[in-house]
């Protein structure tokens, strides 16, 4: 994979990170508003709730605890001469109690009572009464019981010794909603906080109001830093910077190498193009050969996944595999008749000559071998050393295809250039002989679709 394709696929990781962090926080967002404009609903009930057991029962609680001070009075709503007491006062302390890490924001509590009771006083919030009388509701809400004009309200109200009574039988209640004034600020509950509303009331001498119930609503305000989802986002957010940062100064890094790279290369490049240009400037008509070869065999090996710097090494191998010719006579190279046999052992000696010039070549890889064996053929006739198939190094295999085919695409002192029907049968003919038969075929398949055509060999 080249450093684009990477850096390509790490910018992908990095923006689907980047929605996955962004997700989970909104998510953390979505949940907790969520959370806080749930209604919860408890309800409490039985001897417990006027005990201390019912303390730490949920993440809300309520106790009703009466006060140990009380008196007695004489109800005589009928006017029938009642003077013995039959009727006592209770003030009772509804302890509401948030034993959780959020804050409530809201509650309010219903009351119903087992048992007729009159209702004296209230403080801190109000009371929303709801009486039954003769098939009808009448519901009326009272903001302070402790100071109200009963002839303001609709419902039944009695006056014993001054005292304005609220009656509620079995089937009437009162809901409670806190106040929050700054005096009484019973709203919002802090973290393991409590506030207490109370009420006064007389209830029947000798009656058990034990089977009260009381339904309690609440709602929570629960800070983003509570929710695990909050925090796992900015974790996750926090890596995704650091390795951003990571990616960014590496990357930096990577391209000052980068650009120092194809600086060096490029000089590497002009240095070997200037010294294989003195060879092809011998032989006018073989001038740019050595370039033309270094990019079909680049191409050639393209097709067989080479890529990258190895790929650049490939080049200037091939770039360099005539460069034994510089110690050939031009008389020789540039003569336009037949060679002498004396004169074909000294055209053959380049590659000789060339593997000596290359052997201390060691920073590329292949040099020597690609102007070494350049000239062996695939079925063991070739020179200088007669090698044959797999022993034939590959770089060399790929440089005799390719510099074949240019020698045949070129004019020469001895013959023009052949056609392109001419160079396809000539290597379809040599396949397995002096070509090897895999790289041949791929190099047919660039020819026959005009790739080669393309390339630039300016």
């Amino acid at each position: 994979m080249n450093r684009k394709k990477k850096s390509r696929v790490a910018l992908l990781v990095f923006a689907i990170v980047f929605v996955v962090a962004v997700s989970l926080f909104i998510a953390a967002i979505l949940k907790t508003n969520a959370y806080n404009k749930t209604t919860h609903e408890v309800t409490f009930s039985g001897p417990e709730f006027f005990s201390q057991e019912a303390a730490d029962k949920g993440d809300v609680s309520v106790i009703a605890i009466p006060r140990d001070s009380t008196w007695s009075k004489a109800f005589d709503f009928n006017n029938e001469g009642i003077t013995e007491h039959n009727y006592m006062a209770y003030t009772y302390d509804f302890t509401v109690s948030n034993n959780t890490k959020d804050e409530v924001s809201d509650f309010s509590f219903k009351v119903n009572f087992n048992r007729k009771v009159f209702l004296m006083s209230a403080w801190n919030g109000s009371l929303e009464i709801h009486q039954n009388r003769d098939g009808k509701e009448t519901v009326e809400t009272i903001p302070d019981l402790r100071d109200f004009n009963p002839g303001d309200y609709d419902f039944e109200i009695f006056t014993v010794d001054g005292e304005n009574l609220v009656a509620l039988n079995e089937e009437d209640y009162f809901v409670y909603k806190p106040s929050s004034s700054v005096n009484a600020l019973e709203v919002p509950i802090g973290p393991e906080e409590a506030t207490t509303p109370g009420v006064i009331m007389y209830v029947g001498i000798g009656e058990d109001i034990s089977g009260t119930v009381l339904s309690l609503n609440y709602r929570f305000h629960r800070l983003y830093t509570r929710e695990p989802l909050f925090w796992i986002s900015l974790a996750i957010m926090a890596v995704w910077l650091i390795a951003l940062l990571i990616f960014i100064i590496t990357s930096l890094q990577i391209r000052k190498y980068q650009i120092r790279h194809e600086h060096d290369n490029r000089i590497i490049n002009e240095s070997i193009e200037t010294f294989t240009g003195f060879i092809d400037a011998k032989d006018t008509y073989t001038n740019g050969h050595s370039k033309r070869v270094a990019i079909y065999t680049r191409r050639i090996a393209q097709e067989f996944g080479y890529s990258g710097e190895e790929l650049d090494r490939i080049y200037y191998v091939a770039l360099l595999h005539d460069c034994g010719k510089i110690g050939v006579p031009d008389h020789i190279l540039g003569k336009p008749g037949r060679l002498t046999d004396e004169e074909f052992e000294i055209i053959k000696s380049h590659t000789v000559r060339g593997g000596d010039i290359l052997s201390s070549f060691k920073s590329l890889e292949g040099s020597e071998e690609g102007a070494l064996y350049h000239h062996e053929r695939y079925d063991g006739n070739g020179y200088p050393k007669g090698l044959a198939g797999e022993d034939i190094p590959f770089v060399a295999r790929m440089i005799c295809v390719a510099d074949s085919f240019d020698a045949m695409n070129s004019n020469r002192v001895y013959r023009n250039r052949l056609t392109k029907e001419d160079i396809i049968e000539e290597i379809e003919k040599n396949k397995g002989k002096q070509f090897d038969p895999k790289i041949a075929d791929v190099f047919l398949e660039l020819y026959k679709n005009d790739e080669l055509e393309a390339l630039d060999i300016e």
